[in-house]
């Protein structure tokens, strides 16, 4: 093939490509959106940095900015208020939400186990029994954040109250690894890489790990969403080409990560990510790689065990209906798939 000859095939593809980028944008409502999340660093939140990285965002023809706050409930507080669009975050916040007639529906699912891990500092002593936490301090991402509800369920199981514990937001990076370092708390409750790191170090003892199915299960007692795509219902029902779009991005990001190799995922990821040790990193993905979800669904069993935990130790949803039907919608997700599968 000639020189000119690819030259003008080359011109076609970038013609074509921008004809569909174009047509993307002009197929969704609202094309520039906000996107909250809260410690985007963490495995946790590991779909959202992939779909940006991917350029998933962008096929679809939308201009999303990422604002990361130092914990799920700040990423909540931005949605309500008006300053996010969408949220990557807790499915426990659409429950808790609806308790506070502040309605929110999850669109997406990305994790099916939390991923959230339980672990006494050893700078602190030891801590042989969760009843032991009575009075410590406890470092999670940040006050109301799902790491903080664990610790919270934990305390209700053994009979005890949030207030028998000092809760204090450590962030989800690299202060929550300092203020381990500097034996600011007694115990910590977080998630990759910070655990991983923490526990290479010699630094913590785990307590309780929801990185794995049978981890969830001695936790919680069954299946638990865990990190999920969250809206408005009133930004879904004013964009809901916007709606699938997104899901469509999340749903391909979650069945290329469940395909994809360790090597495949640190390829795409940028290097402050792996805390200054890649190795590390990579082991702390392999041990969070059974918490994604295979394919964006939600399950009405996992949407009760939510309700179940948060009805232990927070009083406004024990005593409020909650209709979980209108915590979760399976449409985007579903209508994701079949188009995929083509």
């Amino acid at each position: 093939m000639s020189l000119k000859t690819l030259i003008a095939a080359a011109a076609v593809a970038l013609t074509l490509g921008t004809a569909a980028t174009q047509a993307a944008a002009q197929a969704v409502e609202k094309k520039d959106l906000k996107i909250a999340v809260g410690g985007k660093p963490l495995l946790y939140y590991l779909p959202l940095t992939l779909a940006e990285r991917l350029g998933y965002f962008k096929e679809a023809g939308l201009n999303v900015e990422i604002n990361d706050f130092g914990g799920g409930a700040k990423s909540l507080q931005a949605l309500i208020g008006g300053s996010a669009d969408v949220v990557t975050g807790a499915f426990d916040h659409t429950v808790q939400m609806q308790a506070k007639n502040q309605p929110i529906v999850a669109v997406t699912q990305l994790g099916r186990y939390p991923g959230i891990v339980l672990a006494y500092v050893k700078k602190a002593g030891e801590i042989k029994s969760f009843k032991d936490l009575k009075g410590k301090k406890i470092g999670v991402t940040a006050p109301g954040s799902s790491t903080n509800f664990m610790i919270n369920y934990v305390l209700a199981k053994e009979g005890m109250k949030p207030e028998d514990v000092s809760i204090i937001g450590v962030g989800g990076g690299p202060s929550a690894v300092a203020a381990i370092k500097r034996g600011d708390i007694d115990a910590i409750v977080n998630l990759d890489p910070v655990i991983s790191q923490a526990e290479s170090e010699g630094d913590i003892v785990v307590m309780a790990d929801t990185r794995t199915e049978k981890g969830t299960l001695d936790v919680y007692g069954g299946p638990y969403p865990a990190a999920v795509l969250y809206t408005t219902p009133a930004f879904i029902q004013a964009n809901p080409k916007t709606t699938q779009a997104l899901a469509d991005i999340f749903v391909k990001t979650m069945l290329w990560l469940n395909k994809a190799s360790t090597e495949d995922v640190l390829k795409v990821l940028p290097e402050e990510f792996f805390l200054g040790n890649k190795t590390l990193y990579a082991q702390a993905f392999e041990h969070s790689k059974p918490t994604y979800s295979p394919d964006g669904r939600f399950t009405q069993e996992g949407a009760e065990a939510a309700l179940k935990v948060l009805k232990a130790f927070d009083p406004a949803v024990a005593g409020a209906t909650i209709d979980l039907s209108k915590t979760y919608t399976n449409q985007y997700v579903e209508d994701a798939l079949k188009r995929l599968a083509k």
